[in-house]
């Protein structure tokens, strides 16, 4: 611990190496020398910590290493130093890229202000632990449901454009736009160049998914590299990667090139293609399989429209050759003295309902005759009506002096009351 004294006389500034930080004020301010080795003193006291990551930058300089450690799932970073005698006792083959653990201990340098962590022990992280932290989360995504066939969206039959993602001037890229040129020779892509390994691998991808998703033109998307060891595969396991895929409202075609151990992205993908030569093959059709298959289409319906129209023809001709179609008059003979015949009936039928129904109208005219008042006035009768055309029914309705009318069968007469005549009279 750097001790910092000093003497002042009354009333005067003490000088700022003996003003702790703490203490500091405008009129009494600290030195950057005090603070740095009050920063120095409380770092000191933190004990050395295990720390795993991928390391990002490897610079030697006169023996000693300095470095930048990169989180594995972010991109939080730290710089580390190896100083030579440590480097002398960890693996020589560490360096740009190696996913590693090791042990660090916070330093800061007074007279830079820069902060960093010195590096005991390092070593790579064991391949297996890796795989084993992989299939816990293959076996989590899983029980999510992001590998489930039924989310997986279905490729179109010959895409507009082709997102691809892979490495500039890769083998990949060479591989996918020479066999789909080769099947469909129109055929578009839209490419975008990614790390597809190292620190820069899961951040380039993401970018280049989320800007070839966003593209309305794009009908699917290739994610393509060229097989390589398990180690370097690790980026296309990345959580953030498989959820960003199965996100994606483009479908996704994995094409990692590696059978075994295969990434989480080939689980996720909607489709999985052995390598960037199969990915082509299964994302657009072969022009000259259509070609044949049209043509094959095109004689499967000349063939059956052909046998169609013999068939049709055959049963004409059968018809036309049937006697009743080659003579058809003596039908047509039978059927109109049919026809008369059965008109003649229909004829009789209807005269014996009108003669039927004629005496039938005749008995109703001579009841309606027999009943009406112009008959009975016909047999001697009379009606007399008072004034206002009442008929009289009763004698004291038409007491003496009454004027009546007299209603004969032909004609009328005007009559006067001279009072009702007592019965018997």
């Amino acid at each position: 611990m750097t001790v910092f004294e000093a003497t002042t006389g009354q009333g005067e500034t003490p000088p700022a190496d003996s003003v702790a930080p703490r203490d500091s004020t405008a009129d009494a301010p600290t030195s950057v020398t005090r603070l740095n080795a009050t920063i120095r003193d409380f770092i000191a006291r933190w004990n050395t910590v295990w720390v795993e990551g991928e390391i990002t930058s490897w610079n030697v300089r006169a023996g000693n290493v300095f470095a930048r450690l990169k989180d594995t799932r972010s991109d939080a970073q730290i710089s580390i130093r190896v100083w030579s005698s440590v480097r002398a006792r960890i693996p020589s083959d560490i360096g740009v890229g190696d996913h590693v653990v090791a042990a660090v201990k916070a330093d800061y340098f007074v007279k830079a202000g820069d902060f960093s962590f010195a590096v005991s022990a390092m070593k790579h992280v064991g391949l297996g632990d890796q795989l084993e932290r992989l299939e816990k989360l293959r076996v989590q995504l899983r029980q999510e449901g992001l590998f489930d066939p039924s989310r997986k969206k279905r490729l179109p039959f010959l895409p507009h454009v082709i997102g691809l993602i892979t490495g500039e001037r890769s083998d990949a890229e060479k591989d996918v736009h020479r066999n789909a040129e080769l099947r469909w020779p129109q055929v578009r892509f839209r490419t975008e160049y990614a790390a597809v390994q190292g620190d820069r691998c899961v951040p380039d991808t993401l970018a280049a998914l989320a800007r070839l998703d966003a593209d309305p033109e794009v009908d699917v998307i290739i994610i393509a590299r060229g097989g390589g060891d398990p180690q370097t595969l690790l980026g296309f396991s990345d959580e953030r990667l498989v959820r960003a895929v199965a996100a994606a409202s483009t479908p996704v075609v994995s094409a990692i090139g590696h059978e075994n151990d295969h990434p989480l992205l080939d689980d996720v993908a909607d489709l999985r293609a052995s390598t960037p030569t199969d990915a082509a093959k299964r994302v657009v059709p072969d022009v000259g399989e259509q070609r044949a298959l049209i043509a094959q289409l095109r004689s499967r319906a000349t063939s059956r429209l052909t046998q169609r129209l013999t068939h049709d023809i055959a049963q004409l001709e059968q018809l036309r050759s049937r006697p009743v179609l080659r003579s058809p008059a003596p039908i047509i003979d039978a059927r109109a003295q049919e026809t008369w015949l059965l008109l003649g009936r229909g004829r009789d039928a209807v005269n014996r309902q009108l003669d039927d129904a004629g005496r039938r109208t005749g008995e109703l005219r001579a009841s309606l005759r027999a009943l009406s008042p112009a008959a009975t006035l016909a047999r001697g009768y009379a009606i007399a009506h008072l004034d206002g055309g009442v008929i009289l029914r009763d004698a004291t309705d038409a007491p003496a002096g009454s004027s009546l009318t007299i209603t004969l069968d032909r004609g009328s007469l005007a009559a006067r009351s001279e009072g009702e005549i007592p019965e018997g009279d």
